[in-house]
């Protein structure tokens, strides 16, 4: 008797630990089936500063660490040689426009009657020399006139008659009036020097460097009165806002989360719980980041995905490793 009861313990005793081991042999959930528990770091987002033109800087408005407004101005450089530029555009610009005006509007009345009266000389030059021809011709058979007095007197009329047909042609161009093509080309004078004051006066607002989105000073790389070229960092901001956190999850573990998915985010040290969404997931596997895991564990095979916090605040800073909570995380698979 005491041998069969000792037995039914026995088995007894055997059935609780098979059905604590196996969670009711897989009749109940695991416990932490719901949560699945992720590792990251705060996403650094930076941006450099630079000038698209080179000069020297006139002056920056910001230290280090300062919060800066999207289109805050952040520095300076001297503007006196494109004021000089920019001049000597609007000069080019005002000739051009000058030059197209003139042909446009053609020639002067006062130069088509002047152009009329050279032409009235010619023709009585022309007329005196036909009458000078007339009457000497008869002459120089007889040999009343030299041959040296006639050659001259046709060589007068020739000649006038040559002036003659230039004082008419340029009375012709002047009545005519401009060609269409020197207006052309004039008009695209005007659009070269347009272009080139434009260009004059973009350089001169890139003298200004302006915050392209807020965020926080972390490098001032330059001083004033540094003479910078184009594209040299001036300044390097941090882009805080939307805030990211770049976290990895194990091949295995994929399925259980996808994006818009709510998670909290915690950090060491820091007693505030943070509420974030599941923005992206890598379509794309890679090794484990060194930051994220072990020696031993870097090999496996991880998916980056990106949570979007929606609560930040200053305690919470890039770079910084944080934990990631998907409470919401469908149950593992279980083979």
């Amino acid at each position: 008797m005491n041998r069969r009861i000792i037995v039914l313990i026995v088995v007894a005793a055997g059935l609780v630990i098979a059905a604590v081991a196996t969670r009711g042999f897989g009749i109940f959930p695991r416990a932490g089936d719901g949560a699945l528990t992720l590792h990251g770091n705060v996403d650094i987002r930076e941006v450099d500063m630079a000038f698209r033109v080179g000069g020297r800087i006139s002056t920056i408005a910001v230290e280090e660490g300062a919060k800066v407004t999207q289109g805050q101005p952040l520095a300076v450089l001297d503007t006196a040689t494109l004021d000089s530029r920019i001049g000597q555009a609007d000069a080019q610009l005002a000739q051009a426009q000058a030059q197209l005006a003139k042909l446009r509007n053609g020639n002067r009345s006062q130069d088509i009657a002047q152009a009329r009266a050279r032409v009235a000389a010619a023709q009585a030059v022309v007329e005196n020399s036909e009458r000078d021809y007339r009457r000497r011709e008869p002459l120089v058979g007889p040999g009343a006139i030299s041959r040296d007095v006639w050659d001259q007197t046709v060589a007068d009329r020739d000649r006038a008659r040559a002036q003659l047909a230039e004082a008419r042609q340029g009375l012709s161009l002047l009545v005519a009036g401009t060609r269409p093509e020197d207006i052309d080309a004039a008009r695209a004078q005007v659009q070269a020097a347009a272009e080139g004051r434009r260009n004059a006066a973009t350089d001169l607002s890139d003298t200004r460097l302006i915050a392209a989105s807020a965020g926080t000073v972390v490098t001032r790389a330059r001083e004033p009165g540094a003479i910078v070229q184009p594209g040299e960092t001036v300044l390097t901001l941090s882009i805080d806002r939307p805030l990211r956190v770049r976290a990895y999850i194990d091949e295995s573990a994929l399925s259980r989360i996808s994006p818009g998915m709510v998670v909290t985010v915690t950090a060491d040290g820091n007693p505030k719980t943070y509420r974030g969404t599941i923005g992206y997931i890598s379509p794309r596997s890679e090794f484990t980041p060194k930051s994220v895991e072990t020696e031993s564990l870097r090999t496996d095979l991880v998916y980056r995905l990106r949570v979007i916090v929606s609560d930040p605040d200053d305690a919470l800073r890039q770079g910084q490793p944080v934990t990631v909570q998907v409470t919401g995380a469908r149950p593992a698979h279980r083979n």
